[in-house]
């Protein structure tokens, strides 16, 4: 009974406007203080879950991301996909999508690949003749490979609070974000071919040679902390760091990084990090408060009920996680989840670094749905188009998004190639 109280508590103070981590906070606490347990212990569980050199990883890449974003490689980004993918149909609109992979590369946030290549892309994109609701969308739909691809600060979130290799995960997101950025590069395809729209002549190889030379930085950024972790040169959190370092390399080679520039960094950075551990600690005592009431079991059982088969019990997850983030910021529901679903899944015998990739790239998809759609209302703005104008265009491209979930879920080698391959089973 005290547990549903509690559960009604969140959700009431979450729908209220109050932020998460105070409504979280308040649930605990009350849990504690009705349950009579010593709130040494609230205390406790919410100090040690922020305690780990590992989790060191977060700022550092949030830092890296936010340096790298100050180099302006988003000019040699985009001539780099030119180059490479704008004599496919849809030009312009494959090079949007390309584009997004290499860039989520250097960010690994959705959020900065929206506003970064959207702010130059959707313009040019307009000026060549595409429609401004299609030039948003395809910017909104390309940037949920942001979190796949390494430096991934969601991939870590979840390493960390999963207890998963994040070695591991960070390897067995970079298939899946391929499988991301080829469906939506073949609807694009078969949309441009119907709708008749331009392409580029396909580039000499001079022009390859050159764009190529001025996207070395961009590419090597991931190539960097993917292969010193896999030769173990340095610690997944010291990768992180060598990756500040790389960027403050960058900007000091390009002499485009102010002052100015890394004290805003630092400052969002600071902010990003705050915000991310404090919902980190007190989620970690509410989820300790679930399984305490035996949540995950209940869920497990329920699942159960409806089908014992580990594949529908992840198209289950899935449509939860979907409907989740409906509704709450993607980072957010991943901490509070986490803790909850990994022993559901485990009693299903799925592959937790399997679960953390898909579960990523789920909730994220709330970022590009009403009526949180926080990606949604920054490529309106840039494009200068109304919500409802955006949310039409979005449609189609949940097509390729849900396929990409289908074979995501159908398919787990596609996450888990490379982790056995490199780590072993």
């Amino acid at each position: 009974m005290l547990t549903t109280l509690i559960i009604l508590l969140l959700l009431v103070l979450l729908f209220t406007g109050l932020p998460l981590v105070f409504a979280i906070g308040t649930a605990s606490l009350t849990y504690f203080y009705f349950s009579d347990i010593n709130l040494a212990l609230l205390t406790q569980r919410m100090t040690s879950s922020v305690d780990s050199f590992l989790i060191l990883a977060i700022p550092f890449f949030f830092l890296a991301g936010e340096l790298m974003n100050a180099c302006k490689l988003t000019d040699r980004i985009i001539n780099l996909a030119k180059v490479c993918v704008g004599h496919i149909h849809g030009g312009l609109a494959q090079v949007n999508i390309f584009a997004s992979l290499i860039f989520s590369g250097m960010s690994g946030s959705p959020t900065a690949d929206t506003t970064a290549l959207g702010s130059v892309l959707i313009p040019a994109m307009k000026r060549e003749g595409y429609p401004a609701p299609f030039s948003a969308a395809v910017t909104v739909a390309s940037s949920m490979v942001g979190p796949m691809v390494p430096p991934s600060v969601s991939l870590v979130i979840y390493g960390t609070l999963a207890n998963v290799s994040v070695g591991r995960l960070l390897l067995a997101g970079i298939l899946p974000g391929l499988v991301i950025i080829s469906t939506q590069m073949a609807f694009t395809y078969f949309y441009a071919r119907y709708a008749k729209l331009p392409r580029y002549e396909r580039a000499s190889f001079p022009e390859v040679r050159t764009a190529f030379a001025q996207g070395f930085a961009a590419l090597m950024f991931p190539v960097i902390i993917v292969s010193g972790i896999l030769l173990g040169i340095f610690s997944p959190t010291e990768a992180a760091a060598v990756a500040v370092l790389y960027a403050l390399c960058l900007g000091f080679i390009y002499k485009n990084v102010s002052l100015r520039d890394m004290l805003v960094a630092v400052t969002t950075t600071a902010l990003g990090t705050a915000r991310i551990l404090s919902i980190i600690a007190v989620a970690s005592a509410f989820s300790w408060i679930m399984v305490r009431e035996g949540v995950p079991l209940a869920i497990a059982n329920s699942i159960s009920s409806i089908s014992e088969d580990p594949l529908i019990a992840l198209f289950l997850i899935v449509l939860m996680l979907l409907g989740v983030g409906l509704l709450m910021v993607a980072s957010s529901a991943e901490i509070v989840l986490t803790p909850i679903l990994v022993p559901v899944i485990l009693q299903f015998g799925i592959d937790p670094v399997h679960f953390g990739v898909l579960m990523v790239f789920v909730l994220i998809i709330g970022g590009a749905t009403p009526p949180v759609g926080v990606l949604l209302f920054i490529a309106q703005d840039i494009a200068k188009i109304s919500h409802l104008q955006m949310v039409r265009a979005m449609l189609p491209f949940y097509v390729p998004l849900v396929l990409a979930i289908i074979l995501l879920v159908c398919f787990p080698q596609i996450s888990l190639f490379l982790p056995n391959l490199v780590f072993g089973d």
